[in-house]
């Protein structure tokens, strides 16, 4: 890169130094630094160009640059030419001075570069700085600070102490980095420069410049002071003191005589620390002339100043001063200053600042410098003071006498022996801070010789004591300059300083060689063993380095030594715990191998080869890895060994004898006194002679303190280990003791020693029946089973069961059980190890297992106290191996037993709540194992596993969770034993794999993990069990039972979704591997548990069920009933909800198989159905396909039945009651519950003619239809709140049924329009049925038009049913449909009038009626169509009319009404044929009863004029005329719609009679709607009768008289009216038509009839 572009690249970032953001200001620096690496000079001249042409630059910014280029000096400096040296020393200056202010980052920066520059070029420096120096001016701060800086030869700008850092002005000094050379370079301008600043010193009167000017100072003469004393390396050898001691006192005198005397507590320390350095260089004579005035002056300031270190920093170089110059003022001023020093080491170092530990440093000096010059004055200040005892003065005074036994050891030589005797009170003291002191001392002390002279060895047992000191008693506060507590507690110290003093002191090891081993075998000194083991280690092999005889101890001459059997005993058993004490068992064994010679002379090599395999195990190990019983056993035969080398019995009984005394040390450690006893058992059995070893068993038994169990369980294993050799006399010697007086008065009925308790006497016999146990556990077997029954079990039992007077007493004593059962498991162990073991048979097998299942069953089942019951299982685990063998219901008992004792215990507790309870947890469980297994071993069936199993299945059910996980582990341990112990002959079945693999595989769901784990190994072992039943040999491993396997991962991850997956698979392998004849099984085991407590475990079973139906599922058709029956009834019993979804998914698979036989079983389930039963209907239509079948089986199983029966009625005439049968009804309301589902829509649609059909007709034929009596009953006493909330009533459930075909098919309009219209509740009603059901044809007909012609198509065959009410139903639903456009337009009328002329000749009248009806409706639905089908249709209404002998036949009714809409439309010659029968046959009806057929029949005899026009006129004319009469009168009738129709036919009537006054008459009159005046209206239409025809008044006359006896009061009235107006209106000529008689006659009815004059009206006659 060329110049240029670095200057561009370079002014560039100084562009960007101006940047408002700090973070970019940081970084535009840190980038001219790494510029300036590489190309220092062109940087440093860019920055430097930069500033000088930007003048007004900010200082911040300014003070940036200068930083950067500082940094680029500090390692590029040496790069530099002369003249970019000077430009910067130029621009440095400017920078530094430019403003007279203090802006002290700004001008910090400035001089750290001329700082810098000085490295090379401190000549120029020099020069530029003197130049800012003018005489009679005073010198700017910076310059005093950049003079201090390049004075010192270590270059660095004194840092005020922080706590003085408090003002702006401290922010100034910083540390700066120069070298040597410096100094060197400074020196010789000093005198230049103190010339120019000397003469200004009074002048300043600001504090911060007298600070600047104290630290100048305090540099300038540091640097003289480095000048002066390596004159040797300086440029200028001749420069002398004297050069600067005539400047340096000028200064001195202001600073101490004016400055000093200052308030501001800054300065003072500032001048304080200057006089340090300056009173080396001033001159002798004055020096001693101003120590009376400066020491006092300096001591005072500690009262006035809180931080002390920079007083006690200048007083000890004023301390040094003047001891160089011999000053004798040291001697009068020699109290205060003790007393001043002494104080300050006496502050304590954790409640102060930092600065306090580096005063007590510069105390200490001072103390050295006094200690030198004034040692006997020093320490009768110092010793008096050791006994004083306030902890503080004490400490510090212990401190200062280490200090000064280390600092001035020449002074101190002839002092040891006063300083000794000194430290007797200290070495009582127990406060831990003193004793930290004082070890402190004797340290310091044994370097220096203080321990060889007289009293110096209770300095070492002071030290071994603080060694031996237990870990709780140390400090937990730590020091301040310790991280670590412990490394400064007061064992810790003692522990390291005895090392040292052993190992590194080479004068000290006569004095602790062999002295130390004194501290070997007491007691209180047990916590320093392996610190002495370590130390005496050392020692041993520097005397063995020097020779054998300085090696060999010589026990003469040392008489306090302990001797070599008692360090052996103490090393073997303190061995024991190796761990303890900071791993004393590794240093004890390392102690005990370097000391063979002095124990044994035989012993060398055999310890030389083993004691490294023991080390070699230790370090294998850790405390918590460590098994504790193996490296005793380890260490016996060590011990073993060691015997056998030896091999002198006077030696054995010596060191046995060192054993037994050595008993009464360990009585607070068991541990090692069980060991003990056992090392004493090994001992003793190498002894030879038979009475010692009978003395020490003897005392043994006398002295043991039976209340420790520990010690109880280490005599008894002495006992056992000396029944190796001798068993004889180990037997014989308990039954001495227990014959002795000792004991029998302890046993007595006056229950004592004189001082022991009833208690203390179970103790000793519980500690005599282990003693047995253990006798019989390590004797040699050919010799134990001849003495177990005779001399071992009576012993035990006789101790065990105490009689008072002869009775049996029951101890109380837990101790004495769990004694009792360890030496029963102990015994059973020895007979079962035996090699005779099966042919010996053990008598009292049964009695013993009952006793310990009844210590089992007193143990409290939820919680683990004692071991009683894990050792009694352990004990039983070994008797049930010995013949004989148990018998079943004691099996059993025992099984029960045991597992009601463990399984309901607590979860294990945590490793924080005691790793014993642990261990005993884990122990019991493992006994608990073992007895199973031992069981299981007497039963190797498959009948023998599930005894086994089943005892188990009620915990593995259980709803506590580690129940089932200690039933699911014990459950797989037994399958795995089962399994590996297989031994198939011949092909068998495994008949109860079904009920196994159903019972585990839902655990592998259960929320434990480790629960789920061993569900999967149960079900893993199963399979294999189930291949090795077949043939398969044990070796061979199947594919798919391997999976299981990799499935455990899935069964750990928590995820509901990944469990369940892994739930599948494994569904999916055991449907793989289950033999068919176990499917059955094993799916009824699981649908137990579908109501499992644990519900993933229920979930679990629900995934297995299905996955096993949709894998295995098509076997088992015959098996449906089973499986729907018993589904049906878990789902009454499940809670969870999870259960019914999977139920409804297992129907659904199972239904995909075998749909016939699961809708044949479904439909057997009791109406009503509850909610669950509709659920599984529901699943069936999940699946459109699935759902078409199922919808098709319940419209067969529907229609298959008669859908109903009749039965005999109780009273006679009455009608038979209808009762529905139950399978159409069942099937009804099972295909409502398929139809509910939204699913089942596209097979509805794909079935719906067939649903929509089937479902009408059983609607019609369920109309008054009662329920079954039983069903009726549950409906009187209200279903269930199980069951579904639905009306069972034959009808109701047919329409609702019928209601969802139409709302799953998607005619909601259909359904909505019916519920508008009330059609639903029309079709459930007898009366209503039938407007019902033209009511859905009406709607149907609007909204569901397209569906209509398949379903007309499966209506086709409906006319011919055997069931009257589907005919009446089918017809009114085809009426209804042809009045609507829809037939015509679906092509449909055809069809429709043919289906309906088909029914015209049903036998029931509702029929034809109904026939009547629809084809009517022709006339409102295809108008059009009427004239093409005439002739069918008015043939099909006249027959309508003869239909029936019935005068009020409905049929003929109908037949009216239709002749009515159709006359209009027919053509005018077919009406012709028929017209005058049509109103011959009408007639009649103008005067019937009911007000029905007189309305019909007058309103079609209307019509009939309204459309006899031309040639059939003349023929109806007659007809017209014979009606008149009638229709006139009628107009009276009470009916108001017979008056209407009647005013109708008149208006109709008029044209064809051809008169048009009559006809104009009739069309004024008898408008609808207008009031009719009858007299004036009959008046003038007799009148006008009269008039046109006078030839009709005969028969009008004769058709009066007859409605003169009419029933009806008002056309009564009206008859003889219309008679008078015929007589007076008619002609004279036409007189003879009357007959007066018959008039006369007729009349003589009507006296009673009310008048009716011409004014009434007939609407208020009416009214």
């Amino acid at each position: 890169m060329t110049e240029s572009s670095i200057k561009k690249l370079a002014s560039t970032l100084l562009d960007a130094i101006t940047d408002k953001d700090p973070m970019v200001q940081e970084q535009v620096c840190s980038a001219l630094c790494s510029l300036g690496e590489v190309r220092p000079v062109e940087t440093l001249r860019t920055c430097e160009e930069y500033l000088r042409q930007h003048d007004k630059l900010a200082h911040p910014y300014r003070a940036a640059v200068l930083r950067a280029m500082e940094r680029v000096l500090s390692s590029r400096a040496s790069e530099l030419d002369k003249d970019t040296a000077s430009t910067i020393i130029l621009l440095a200056s400017s920078e530094m001075t430019k403003t007279k202010d203090l802006v002290w980052d700004w001008q910090q920066a400035a001089s750290g570069v001329l700082v810098a520059v000085g490295r090379q070029f401190i000549s120029k420096v020099m020069e530029e700085l003197l130049r800012k120096l003018h005489p009679g001016t005073l010198p700017h701060c910076a310059v005093l600070h950049t003079l201090a800086s390049l004075s010192v030869a270590n270059g660095r700008w004194r840092t005020a102490c922080p706590r003085r850092s408090t003002g702006h002005w401290k922010a100034w000094w910083r540390p700066l980095t120069v070298s040597s050379l410096t100094a060197f370079g400074v020196v010789p301008f000093l005198p230049s420069v103190l010339s120019s600043l000397l003469p200004v010193l009074g002048m300043a009167k600001q504090d911060t410049v007298r600070v600047a000017f104290c630290s100048a100072l305090q540099r300038f003469s540091e640097g003289a002071l480095e000048y002066l004393a390596n004159l040797d390396r300086a440029p200028d050898p001749t420069v002398r003191k004297d050069a600067f001691a005539t400047d340096i006192f000028s200064a001195y005198d202001v600073l101490f005589h004016q400055w000093l005397q200052s308030r501001e507590a800054k300065l003072r320390l500032a001048v304080v620390e200057a006089l340090g350095p300056m009173s080396h260089l001033l001159p002798s004579e004055r020096l001693e002339e101003q120590l009376p005035k400066l020491l006092p002056g300096i001591l005072a300031l500690y009262k006035k100043h809180s931080e002390t270190f920079y007083l006690s920093k200048s007083l000890g170089q004023i301390l040094e001063a003047a001891v160089s110059v011999g000053s004798r003022t040291l001697e009068t001023q020699l109290d205060a200053l003790l007393a001043a020093l002494h104080s300050q080491i006496c502050v304590p170092v954790e409640s102060s600042s930092p600065l306090v530990m580096s005063n007590q440093k510069e105390v200490l000096r001072c103390f050295t410098v006094l200690a030198c010059s004034l040692p006997d004055r020093l320490l009768a200040f110092l010793l008096p003071r050791l006994d004083t005892s306030n902890e503080r003065t004490r400490v510090g005074t212990l401190q200062v006498v280490r200090h000064v036994i280390n600092s001035a050891a020449a002074q101190m030589e002839d002092k040891k022996p006063f300083i000794l005797s000194s430290m007797r009170l200290p070495l009582l003291d127990t406060n831990s801070k003193v004793k930290r002191a004082v070890v402190q001392v004797i340290s310091a002390m044994a370097h220096h010789g203080y321990l060889e002279q007289p009293g110096g060895e209770v300095m070492i047992e002071y030290i071994v004591q603080q060694c031996a000191l237990p870990p709780e008693q140390e400090p937990e506060k730590p020091g301040p300059s310790s991280k670590d507590p412990k490394a400064d507690s007061v064992r810790a110290v003692s522990v390291r300083t005895l090392y040292l003093v052993s190992t590194t002191v080479d004068r000290m090891s006569h004095v602790l060689w062999p002295y130390l081993l004194q501290f070997l075998t007491p007691v209180r000194f047990t916590g320093a063993l392996t610190p002495l083991c370590r130390s005496l280690v050392h020692l041993a092999q520097k005397r063995q380095e020097a020779g054998a005889d300085a090696f060999l101890i010589q026990y003469d001459a040392h008489a306090s030594l302990p001797s070599p059997y008692a360090v052996t005993a103490r090393l073997l058993v303190v061995s024991s715990s190796p761990y303890l004490g900071d791993g004393r068992g590794v240093a004890a064994l390392r102690l005990l191998s370097v000391l063979h010679p002095n124990i044994h002379p035989l012993l060398g090599q055999h310890w030389e080869t083993t004691v490294p395999l023991l080390l070699g195990y230790l370090d294998e190990h850790t405390e918590e890895t460590l098994p504790q019983e193996e490296w005793e056993e380890k260490l016996l035969m060590f011990l073993r060994d060691t015997l056998a080398i030896v091999s002198d019995n006077a030696w054995i009984c010596q060191l046995s004898l060192e054993l037994c005394r050595q008993l009464p040390c360990y009585d607070e450690t068991p541990q090692e006194k069980n060991f003990l006893y056992k090392c004493i058992g090994t001992t003793l059995g190498a002894a030879s002679s038979k009475e010692v070893v009978r003395k020490h068993l003897q005392e043994l038994l006398e002295t043991a303190r039976y209340q420790e169990e520990a010690e109880r369980e280490g005599l008894a294993c002495c006992f056992g280990i000396c029944a190796i050799s001798h068993l004889e006399d180990t037997l014989a010697q308990l039954e001495d003791f227990v014959r002795s007086e000792v004991f029998r008065k302890s046993i007595g009925i006056l229950n004592i020693f004189k001082d022991r308790s009833e208690n203390e006497v179970e103790k000793v016999k519980s500690a005599l029946i282990l003693c047995y146990g253990h006798v019989a556990a390590r004797a040699p077997q050919e010799l134990v089973l001849a003495k177990v029954e005779s001399d071992i079990l009576r012993n035990i039992c006789q101790h065990f069961n105490t009689k008072v007077l002869g009775v049996k007493v029951e101890t109380k004593d837990p101790a004495l059980k769990l004694c009792l059962v360890q030496s029963v498991c102990m015994v059973s162990r020895a007979i079962c190890s035996s090699t005779q073991a099966g042919s010996f048979h053990f008598t009292r097998k049964a009695e013993l297992v009952a006793q310990m299942m009844e210590f089992i069953r007193a143990e409290p089942p939820d919680s683990l106290r004692t071991p009683i019951r894990k050792k009694a299982m352990l004990t039983c685990t070994y008797l049930v191996s010995v013949e004989p063998a148990l018998d079943e219901q004691a099996r059993a008992d025992v099984i029960r037993g045991c597992l009601h004792s463990v399984m309901a215990l607590l979860p294990e507790p945590e490793e924080e709540d005691g790793g014993c309870q642990k261990s005993l947890y884990l122990e019991t469980l493992h006994a608990l194992e073992g007895l199973l297994t031992s069981l299981l071993q007497r039963n190797m069936t498959p009948q023998g596993l599930q005894i086994m199993i089943e005892h188990l299945s009620p915990w593995i059910k259980s709803p506590r969770g580690h129940e089932r996980a200690r039933a699911l582990g014990l459950s797989a341990l037994l399958l795995r034993h089962f399994l590996e112990q297989l031994r198939v002959s011949a092909l068998v079945p495994f008949h109860n794999l079904g009920l196994l693999v159903g019972l585990f595989s839902p655990r592998c769901a259960d929320l434990w993990p480790a629960t789920r784990q061993e569900a999967v190994d149960c079900v893993y072992s199963l399979l294999y069990l189930q291949l090795g039943y077949e043939g398969f040999s044990r070796d061979y491993r199947d594919d798919v039972a391997e999976r299981l396997l990799s499935l455990k991962d899935g069964l750990v991850h928590p995820d509901p979704t990944i469990l369940f997956h892994t739930c599948h698979s494994i569904g999916q392998i055991i449907a793989k591997r289950l033999p068919p004849d176990q499917l059955i099984s094993l799916l009824l085991t699981m649908f137990e548990a579908l109501g499992d407590p644990e519900k993933n475990c229920s979930r679990a079973a629900t995934v297995m069920i299905n996955c096993l139906l949709q894998e295995r599922g098509g076997v088992l058709q015959e098996k449906v009933p089973e499986i729907v029956s018993v589904l049906r009834s878990k789902l009454q019993e499940a809670q969870g909800e999870h259960v019914l979804p999977a139920a409804q998914h297992s129907m659904y698979l199972l239904a995909t198989q075998h749909c016939a036989a699961v809708v044949s079983s479904l439909l057997g389930s009791p109406l009503p159905l509850d909610s669950h039963t509709s659920m599984l209907w529901r699943a069936l239509a999940v699946e459109p396909r699935l759902a078409a079948q199922v919808l098709g089986l319940l419209l067969e199983k529907m229609s298959r039945d008669v859908p109903f029966k009749e039965s005999r009625a109780f009273l006679l005439g009455r009608t038979p009651d209808r009762v529905a049968t139950l399978l159409p009804l069942s099937a009804t309301c099972a295909l409502f519950e398929v139809l509910s589902t939204p699913a089942a829509g596209p097979a509805v649609l794909e079935l719906y003619p067939q649903l929509f059909v089937a479902l009408l007709l059983r609607v019609s034929c369920t109309v008054g239809v009662q329920l079954p009596r039983n069903l009726q009953a549950q409906e009187r006493r209200g279903a269930s709140p199980a069951l579904a909330a639905r009306n069972l009533e034959p009808c109701s459930s047919a329409v609702d049924t019928l209601r969802a075909v139409l709302l799953r098919s998607g005619s909601e309009d259909v359904a909505q329009r019916m519920d508008l219209e009330g059609g639903w509740e029309l079709l459930r009603t007898s009366a209503g049925h039938e407007e019902g059901a033209t009511r859905l044809a009406r709607a149907m007909a609007e909204h569901a038009g397209p569906r209509l012609p398949l379903v007309l198509k499966a209506l086709a065959c409906t006319h011919s049913s055997a069931y009257e009410n589907q005919r009446v139903t089918t017809t009114a639903f085809l009426a209804e449909l042809l009045n609507s456009n829809v037939a015509n337009d679906l092509m449909l009328l055809d069809s429709l009038l043919e289906s309906l002329v088909a029914r015209q000749k049903d036998t029931c009248a509702s029929v034809r009626r109904l026939v009547l009806r629809g084809l009517a409706n022709l006339a409102s639905g295809c108008p059009d169509k009427v004239r093409a089908h005439g002739p069918q249709l008015l043939t099909a209404m006249i027959g309508g009319l003869d239909d029936g002998d019935s005068p009020h036949s409905p049929v003929a009714l109908e037949a009216m009404l239709g002749l009515a809409r159709l006359v209009h439309l027919v053509e005018a010659w077919d009406l012709r044929s028929g017209l005058l029968h049509v109103a011959i046959r009408i007639r009649p009806f103008f005067d019937s009863e009911k007000m029905e057929f007189r309305t019909a029949s007058i309103r079609l005899f209307g019509h009939l004029n309204q459309v006899c026009h031309g040639d059939c006129e003349d023929v109806f004319l007659d007809q017209v005329v014979g009606g008149l009469a009638p229709l006139l009168l009628h107009l009276q009738d009470p009916q108001a719609a017979v008056a209407s129709a009647c005013r109708f036919a008149l208006r109709m009537c008029g044209p064809n009679l051809a008169c048009e006054d009559l006809s104009a008459a009739f069309q004024k009159h008898l408008q609808e709607g207008r009031a009719l005046h009858f007299g004036e209206f009959l008046n003038t239409t007799c009148k006008h009768l009269m008039h046109h025809f006078p030839d009709l008044l005969g028969r009008l006359l004769t058709t009066c008289l007859f409605y003169f006896k009419s029933s009806w009061e008002d056309v009564r009235a009206a008859a003889p009216l219309f008679t008078g107006f015929l007589v007076l209106h008619a002609e004279p000529r036409q007189q003879p038509q009357v007959d007066l008689d018959q008039l006369i006659s007729g009349e003589h009815p009507l006296h009673g009839a009310p008048p009716l004059g011409p004014a009434d009206p007939v609407g208020t006659r009416r009214d």
